[in-house]
C-alpha cells in the first residue's frame, strides 16, 4: 500500500507540471495573432502608450469611459463610439421557443437586448460590405 500510496502523487505531480506549460501557449497568440482579443490590460497598455498617461490614471480613464457607457444603455440612451459604431437599446418581442432537451415550447416574455451597428468607416477598412457580421 506504501508503494501505490507514493506512485500515485508522483503522477499527480507530473500532471500538475505538465498543466502550466500547455495554459500560458494558448494564452500568447491570442494577444498578437489575428481575431485575437485585447483584454482589458492591453486596452490600458495601449490608452497609455498613445496617451503618454501613467497606466494608473489610463486605467482609470477606461475604468471611467465604461462606466459611463453602461450608464447610458442602462437608461436607454444609444451611445456613438465615432469610428467604431453605435451601441443601442433594442425591445424584443414575446416568442414561442423550443426547449433543446425536451422538445417542449415554451413562451419567452418580451425583454431588452444591447445592439451595436458598425461604423461605415470602419466597414470600409475592413474590405467588406458588413452584411455578413450583422
Amino acid at each position: 500500500m506504501t508503494k501505490k500510496t507514493a506512485k500515485a502523487p508522483a503522477k499527480k505531480t507530473s500532471a500538475k507540471q505538465q498543466a502550466p506549460e500547455a495554459e500560458p501557449a494558448p494564452q500568447a497568440p491570442s494577444e498578437s495573432g489575428p481575431g485575437g482579443k485585447i483584454g482589458k490590460t492591453q486596452l490600458v497598455e495601449q490608452v497609455a502608450q498613445q496617451s503618454g498617461l501613467p497606466k494608473k490614471q489610463a486605467g482609470q480613464v477606461v475604468d471611467a469611459a465604461m462606466e459611463v457607457i453602461i450608464d447610458a444603455i442602462k437608461s436607454g440612451k444609444s451611445v456613438g463610439l465615432p469610428g467604431l459604431g453605435t451601441l443601442s437599446v433594442k425591445a424584443t418581442a414575446a416568442r414561442t421557443g423550443v426547449r433543446p432537451g425536451t422538445s417542449e415550447r415554451i413562451q419567452i416574455p418580451a425583454g431588452k437586448k444591447v445592439a451595436f451597428k458598425v461604423a461605415n468607416t470602419l466597414k470600409g477598412t475592413l474590405g467588406g460590405t458588413g452584411d455578413a457580421a450583422e
